[in-house]
């Protein structure tokens, strides 16, 4: 079976797994002091893995909630089985699962599916990027005054993150800031166009290889904040955009790099 096809198949049949727990409304668990985890996680976890296994033996698979394995061969999978965990906890209904795989540390093929929306975003290689098997573009928006955008914050550790730095200052110098909790949708919503770029520190591997490519592939641009090559295992900090917008971005964050705040705090007085 090819890899793409592979791959659509079994995030469908996860994210169905997915919409079933999420109906119930099932409780959840921490792991740690922020971090949340459900049963929904571990099942969907499971299938994924198990049904990669079976249908690629050799491959080696990452997966956020470790069952995942070493391969004999250059291909591994990045899995994230729910990615919107704390928005799925709590029944906001932004969440998906998602898959990349890495052929000799190339991403080459990637899904993310948002089951209650039934979207399923795609690229291969070389083959451009689709959504429900409609081709996507990202947006020509060209100014950052004219744009949308969209950041995530982590879950643990918040109070030492200093990306609310960057999100009320670019918040100010466009049409406004998101905030979904699901990095992968927002990498799929930058390559369709729904957002104009976003931006991330601290993301796993598995949070971002799909997207990642799903943006190359739709037209877009992806590098670190700082406008150098972005690795998705090695970069601490990511921006994806539309290839419009890069230059100007990329700007406005070495302005806030170096602690040049363009637009102040409002006055609480």
């Amino acid at each position: 079976m090819e890899f793409l096809e592979a791959a659509v198949e079994i995030a469908r049949e996860a994210g169905t797994l997915l919409a079933n727990y999420f109906e119930r409304k099932i409780p959840f668990e921490r792991k740690g002091e922020f971090d949340l985890v459900t049963e929904a996680d571990r099942s969907s976890e499971k299938l994924v893995v198990e049904k990669l296994r079976t249908h690629f033996p050799t491959h080696a698979v990452v997966a956020e909630e470790g069952g995942g394995f070493s391969g004999s061969s250059e291909y591994r999978w990045y899995v994230d089985p729910l990615d919107g965990t704390t928005n799925f906890a709590h029944s906001f209904p932004m969440f998906n699962v998602t898959l990349g795989l890495e052929r000799a540390g190339e991403v080459i093929a990637g899904v993310i599916y948002d089951p209650v929306r039934q979207e399923m975003f795609t690229a291969e290689k070389g083959s451009g990027a689709y959504l429900n098997h409609k081709r996507i573009r990202v947006s020509r928006v060209t100014r950052l005054a004219d744009s949308l955008a969209s950041t995530g914050f982590p879950s643990r550790k918040r109070s030492h993150n200093v990306n609310i730095h960057f999100y009320y200052q670019l918040a100010m110098a466009s049409h406004g800031v998101r905030r979904t909790g699901s990095a992968a949708l927002d990498l799929a919503y930058v390559a369709c166009g729904r957002l104009d770029f976003f931006w991330e520190f601290g993301l796993k591997p598995w949070d971002q290889a799909a997207g990642v490519l799903l943006v190359q592939e739709a037209g877009g641009q992806v590098s670190d904040m700082r406008g150098e090559a972005h690795s998705i295992t090695g970069s601490e900090h990511l921006l994806a955009d539309n290839g419009l917008l890069h230059g100007e971005v990329v700007q406005m964050f070495d302005t806030i790099f170096a602690g040049q705040m363009p637009t102040p705090l409002p006055d609480l007085a």
